[in-house]
């Protein structure tokens, strides 16, 4: 056991040394760090590499199951020797029962105490944030007392998180030297490690100040150089100031508190009208509106005083108690409703009757005097038989109406609608003849919008 601790003192010794030698050469040569880590030994893995064949083990993929290793904890120590190479020693512990060679195992875990210390070859330098690297090394271990020595083999990869801290991952294969205590094994460890010194930077010898010219407003601008000597203000205006910030100098500004464009002489776009909307961006600029159009007023398409979004005929003139619609002369809502009682259909049947037809034309000539004119067509039955087939009966009627209008008189359909309502709208008793003989109706309503 005296052999690998004295190697195990040599390495140290060795790094150090050469640590001082190369200060100056390797910038970026790691500083001494102290760190914890989690470790795993797999003994069984390394005994399946010696039985079967690496192909094999990869095969059975039990390798990387955590049932067969034994979890540590470790104390880690980093020194850069260079900027591609370090000392990595560690001092760890796990409690297990470990398979002494040639003796049977005690089936009692106990305490596995090791320390190695390891030189690792960096790919790259601690200048990256992904650093891997190969290692090397020698170990001693002692287990129930069994001393042992061993040579640690693998790669690992460092993560710089910061200037002095970074995460180390590393597996290893480690071969027995002292093969009657010692087993061959593969080791796994993952910890972070923090350098606990200051950076210490070389000294620097200020040269003599130069000699300090005038600079009257304290600028930084002097005098001699300075557009306003008396008033502090900046380098890109000479000296003199910009108060609102908007790139041009006050003594240029005629805004010179409120942030503008040169355009304007510093000020800001105008907005001529006051409606919130500047000139450049106004389609209105002489006269009050609103986003929606761009600064110009809500349009009146009619001009009849009732603006478009709350004209309900925007295309047609008519007053505002008529919310901009024309208003329906009422001779001409009187004929309409006497039309609308002389139409007449076969019973039980949406068959217009002859006699229907005068009056229809009537409503037609109506339509057709005034082209803006639309109506509705509603058609109605009594209570008499079932619901559902009063409801299809009221619709089909309202369109024969409809029908006539567009095939017969040519008005334009869409001018026109039909709705039935069956006989849930009646406008008399339908216990008497007389009130069914209402409710059986075509209703015609007019309107512009």
């Amino acid at each position: 056991m005296r052999k690998p601790l004295l190697s195990f003192l040599a390495v140290c010794i060795l790094s150090t040394a050469i640590a001082q030698e190369n200060a100056i050469k390797n910038p970026y040569k790691k500083k001494p760090a102290f760190g914890f880590a989690f470790t795993l030994h797999d003994f069984q893995t390394a005994q399946d590499l010696k039985n079967t064949s690496l192909s094999q083990v990869l095969k059975d993929k039990q390798w990387y199951k955590a049932g067969r290793m034994s979890p540590g904890v470790a104390l880690t120590y980093f020194q850069g020797l260079s900027n591609h190479f370090d000392l990595m020693a560690r001092l760890g512990g796990t409690f297990t029962d470990y398979p002494v060679p040639n003796k049977p195992q005690s089936g009692n875990d106990k305490l596995l105490a090791e320390l190695d210390a390891n030189i690792n070859a960096k790919l790259l330098s601690d200048k990256y944030w992904v650093t891997p690297y190969l290692t090397a090394g020698v170990g001693g271990s002692q287990w129930n007392g069994h001393w042992g020595a061993y040579v640690p083999l693998g790669l690992g990869v460092q993560l710089n998180l910061l200037d002095q801290a970074f995460i180390n991952f590393n597996a290893q294969y480690r071969v027995a030297v002292t093969t009657a205590t010692t087993a061959n094994h593969l080791f796994y460890s993952l910890g972070v490690a923090g350098s606990l010194f200051e950076k210490k930077e070389p000294k620097v010898v200020p040269p003599p100040p130069p000699p300090v010219p005038v600079d009257t407003d304290k600028d930084g601008i002097v005098d001699s150089l300075d557009a306003c000597p008396d008033v502090a203000g900046l380098a890109q205006f000479n000296g003199c100031p910009d108060t609102d910030g908007d790139g041009i100098a006050d003594k240029d500004d005629k805004c010179p508190e409120v942030k503008g464009l040169a355009k304007y002489q510093g000020c800001p776009i105008p907005d001529t009208d006051s409606d919130g909307i500047n000139d450049e961006e106004d389609k209105c600029p002489n006269e009050a509106g609103v986003a929606k159009y761009q600064g110009c007023p809500i349009p009146d398409t009619d001009g009849d005083g009732v603006n478009d979004e709350e004209d309900k005929c925007p295309a047609l003139a008519g007053p505002v108690s008529n919310q901009g619609c024309p208003e329906i002369k009422e001779e001409i809502k009187k004929r309409i409703e006497v039309a609308a009682k002389r139409v007449f259909f076969a019973t039980g049947s949406y068959k217009l009757l002859t006699k229907s037809n005068k009056s229809l034309d009537e409503v037609a000539k109506i339509l057709n005097e005034d082209p803006n004119l639309k109506l509705d067509v509603e058609g109605h039955t009594d209570n008499t038989g079932k619901a559902d087939k009063n409801q299809i009966l009221s619709e089909q009627r309202a369109k024969a109406v409809v029908d006539y209008l567009v095939n017969k008189a040519g008005v334009d359909p869409t001018r026109l609608t039909s709705a039935g309502f069956g006989q849930d709208q009646p406008i008399a008793d339908n216990k008497t003849a007389a009130g069914r003989a209402q409710n059986r109706r075509v209703a015609m309503k007019l309107h512009y919008n």
